[in-house]
């Protein structure tokens, strides 16, 4: 059984998609807990919505290559699209930060709302 930390993130619909995401998370990985989410100023985005942002604690038995895949078949199944990523709209993202000791998405560890969501 790995540990991984996963980063959820929306700034469409977010009180609607962070949930389903969530929820559709608990489907394919068993989470010990999620952090409550907070609201984040956007970073490089044409859009001005605020994000909302969470980071979820699990188990699997799934390899990282696995999840990274039934991440993106998420997002997809909620309506992520390459044209609104173009627009700024982001109805979902999922990123496997940590798997077991192994980090992903170095940029983001140094992001102020990923270290404050760590000490929660």
């Amino acid at each position: 059984m790995s540990n991984v930390i996963i980063s959820l993130a929306s700034n469409h619909d977010q009180t609607e998609n962070l949930p389903l995401a969530l929820r559709r998370l608990g489907q394919i990985i068993h989470i010990q807990r999620a952090t409550e989410a907070i609201w984040t100023e956007p970073f490089h985005s044409p859009l001005h919505d605020l994000y909302l942002n969470q980071l979820v604690y699990a188990d699997t038995h799934l390899s990282a290559d696995q999840l990274t895949s039934l991440f993106k078949r998420i997002e997809l199944t909620m309506g992520r699209t390459p044209e609104e990523r173009q627009q700024g709209i982001v109805r979902i993202d999922i990123d496997l930060l940590q798997y077991d000791h192994q980090r992903y998405h170095m940029k983001d560890w140094e992001r102020p709302y990923i270290k404050q969501l760590l000490n929660k």
